[in-house]
């Protein structure tokens, strides 16, 4: 009888083992996930601002600055919370505001008084500066970077969707115009279904997509 009752308590701690085991192995493959996912997300975003002209550098980006056979001028540099990136032989030169062209031009200038016909390019490696938030009832909520004319449906996705609590019909989008915040309402039915194309809008940088 006692060697049944240790038999029975063995397989038990085996069973066990097997399952915490496993549970951490999942655990441990939802982590990499979405790890993956957001790094997925950073380089989409950044190959879809190569392709933007348009894109006007901001706080906390981060670039990549490459001279042609220069490399000691070249590098990664971050743009400061001031709007202004840090280059060798040029000092503090101001980023915020203008494209990667337009500051790739302004590097050339100022780079004419050390060297002869300087060739440079501006690639936005990083896009911290374009960022919305997610909340509430989604699977990954927190920051992603805004892609260009990133609309509300595109950024649900990139959130892995809703959690099974969500109340799909009483989102909203929460954006700060003039000093003051404004509430956006958002029926995820009505704009998945077609019924409501309209609500399905472009995003801001800083918006907050909120899902009770």
């Amino acid at each position: 009888m006692c060697r049944k009752v240790l038999t029975i308590f063995s397989v038990l701690a085996v069973l066990a083992t097997g399952a915490a085991a496993e549970d951490s192995t999942n655990r441990g493959k939802d982590k990499k996930d979405t790890a993956v996912s957001s790094s997925a997300t950073d380089q989409r975003s950044s190959a879809a601002i190569s392709d933007d002209p348009d894109y006007a550098i901001g706080p906390g980006d981060v670039l990549n600055v490459n001279v042609w056979k220069e490399p000691e001028v070249s590098g990664t540099v971050p743009v400061r919370p001031d709007g202004k990136v840090s280059l060798p032989l040029l000092g503090d030169v101001s980023a915020a505001g203008v494209t990667p062209t337009e500051l790739a031009a302004t590097i050339t200038d100022r780079l004419r008084r050390y060297m002869t016909n300087p060739r440079v390019t501006v690639i936005v490696t990083a896009t911290n500066s374009r960022r919305i938030y997610l909340i509430g009832e989604v699977v990954r909520p927190g920051a992603i970077p805004m892609l260009p004319k990133m609309t509300v449906l595109q950024a649900l996705s990139s959130a892995g969707g809703f959690s099974q609590f969500a109340n799909a019909k009483k989102m909203y989008v929460l954006r700060s115009e003039n000093g003051k915040q404004i509430k956006i309402p958002f029926n995820y039915k009505d704009a998945i279904s077609g019924h409501s194309p309209e609500q399905n809008i472009a995003l801001k940088p800083g918006d907050t997509i909120v899902v009770p």
